[in-house]
């Protein structure tokens, strides 16, 4: 059968590949173009598979609540390239993810990978491997959380692509809660990564590594041990301050902590959840000059 322009036309905008591709596959599919794009889409698999070693540290974190403003789920997805994180098709993409983990709450990764897609009739996981196809890149969904309320207020802040930061917050009797407190509490959060709200929350494991540390370090000053132990409890005062959301100084007015902030306003910050793309992800740093060589040579 004769394959046409408009054929491969009509492949390339339906698949999103190449050209070549599209008129040899639909060559292979004897013009049938239902044929050839089932045929791509498992070839497709194939190439999307093997991609999924290579490093995505890139990407996007994205956050959404509920119309009801009780519910509120921020995810993290990566590639490997600022070009197709900063794109709208990646986008549109990880904000279908997150609805999508909004509605149903899934338990893990793998429970939500096998969702239907919001606004799509297919997975997750089908749509992220068709995606690798298309862009010829890794891609992966990292990570996600889900966080509801009875009766706190969400709040949340987006710096630029790569960080996303959800706060709960209870503002008491106080009707309509306090918009502005919200969000300046989730840029204090974004900006100072505090690693738990309060004293309270910092895991005892932590705290007992950083003061066997901390009474190293005071001990090497030879210092009697009474003397020791009152060093100690400074700087284990401190360390507190420094990684707990109400212990920091509030970074619009440092004369001011977080804790003081929120008092005056007669507010608690019961949770939060703080998301960088790619904290953690040890990326491949590549001499470009050598890359092209070994292109070049290749």
């Amino acid at each position: 059968m004769q394959i046409t322009a408009s054929m491969v036309k009509e492949l390339r905008e339906r698949t999103g590949s190449g050209m070549m591709e599209c008129k040899k596959s639909l060559q292979e599919a004897d013009g049938d173009i239902d044929v050839a794009i089932e045929n791509m889409r498992k070839s497709g698999l194939a190439k999307a598979d093997k991609k999924s070693g290579r490093v995505a540290a890139e990407g996007r974190v994205v956050i959404e609540i509920s119309d009801d403003g009780k519910t509120a789920a921020v995810v993290e997805v990566n590639c490997e390239t600022d070009f197709v994180s900063g794109g709208d098709d990646f986008l549109s993409f990880v904000t279908a993810i997150a609805k999508t983990a909004l509605a149903n709450k899934p338990a893990d990764i793998a429970a939500l990978s096998e969702m239907t897609l919001d606004g799509s009739s297919e997975t997750i996981e089908e749509v992220r491997k068709t995606k690798v196809s298309k862009i010829g890149e890794n891609m992966q969904l990292r990570r996600f959380e889900i966080l509801e309320t009875s009766a706190g207020s969400f709040g949340s802040y987006l710096h630029g692509t790569r960080m996303g930061v959800l706060v709960e917050m209870d503002f008491g009797d106080k009707s309509g809660g306090n918009d502005e407190l919200i969000k300046d509490v989730a840029m204090h959060i974004a900006a100072s990564n505090p690693m738990c709200v309060s004293e309270a929350d910092v895991p005892a494991e932590t705290l007992e590594k950083e003061k066997d540390i901390l009474r190293a370090q005071a001990l090497e000053s030879g210092k009697p041990a009474e003397i020791v132990e009152k060093m100690l409890t400074g700087r284990i005062r401190k360390y507190l301050a420094e990684i707990t959301l109400l212990g920091q100084s509030f970074v619009k007015d440092p004369d001011k902590t977080v804790e003081t902030l929120l008092s005056d306003a007669g507010a608690t910050v019961n949770n939060f959840v703080r998301y960088e793309v790619g904290e953690g992800i040890e990326k491949k740093v590549e001499n470009f000059a050598d890359e092209v060589m070994a292109q070049v040579n290749g």
